[in-house]
């Protein structure tokens, strides 16, 4: 992410990403681009503390175009995807092999319209939570820890309050204090700040986002 200018932030600019990021059409286009790219970090070292999945449910909370979700079923987990694009079954079957799909679902639902998600013992939130409205943030976040069983790992990136995108009022940007506080009564077993200029898809941008992996006690 090093090394790159971020555009101003100006009302004009600001305008131009909230138009751009909700476009109808442009998660399509994003995760048709993702072909190509790497599993994300943080959901290697979500899979590597927990070990192989023999069986057990875990859930792709904004799985695109399935890249984490492929890893999963590949480490031995039964996958619940969800994710709000249309489309998302098709490039999530696209994506997984053949063989892993008797382990897989695959949930097509708004991050607003979803009410429940299953008991699971990974919860893997890949730069997903931050597009969660801030009306709907404590809801969707309640369902998430609801979902946990006892011994359940949570990871998850959450954007700062210095992101360059933190004009946009339909995404949830937190204070370092206010990403903590999320996981009070759980074992944070790292949580990592990232405070530099980088890359989007949109382009040059500065990021703020804290990387966390959790555990439920039990």
């Amino acid at each position: 992410m090093q090394g790159c200018q971020f555009p101003s932030r100006s009302r004009t600019s600001a305008r131009w990403l909230v138009v751009t990021l909700h476009d109808e059409g442009h998660w399509a286009t994003y995760n048709d681009a993702q072909q190509g790219r790497d599993v994300r970090p943080l959901c290697k070292e979500v899979l590597a503390l927990a070990g192989d999945g023999g069986g057990r449910t875990a859930v792709d909370f904004g799985c695109g175009l399935g890249k984490e979700t492929r890893a999963m079923l590949s480490a031995g987990w039964r996958v619940h995807a969800i994710d709000g694009e249309p489309g998302t079954r098709e490039r999530v079957l696209r994506t997984v092999d053949e063989a892993d799909r008797p382990r897989l679902t695959v949930q097509t639902t708004r991050f607003a319209d979803l009410t429940a998600l299953p008991e699971a013992d990974l919860v893997y939130a890949g730069f997903a939570l931050p597009y969660v409205a801030p009306a709907d943030f404590s809801r969707i976040w309640r369902l998430v820890l609801a979902s946990l069983r006892p011994g359940a790992l949570v990871a998850g990136n959450l954007f700062g309050v210095r992101d360059s995108w933190a004009d946009d009022p339909l995404l949830t940007f937190l204070t370092e204090t206010a990403a903590r506080e999320l996981f009070d009564g759980l074992e944070v077993l790292s949580f990592v700040e990232v405070d530099e200029d980088g890359q989007a898809s949109t382009g040059p941008k500065h990021w703020h986002v804290f990387d966390v992996v959790a555990r439920r006690h039990g």
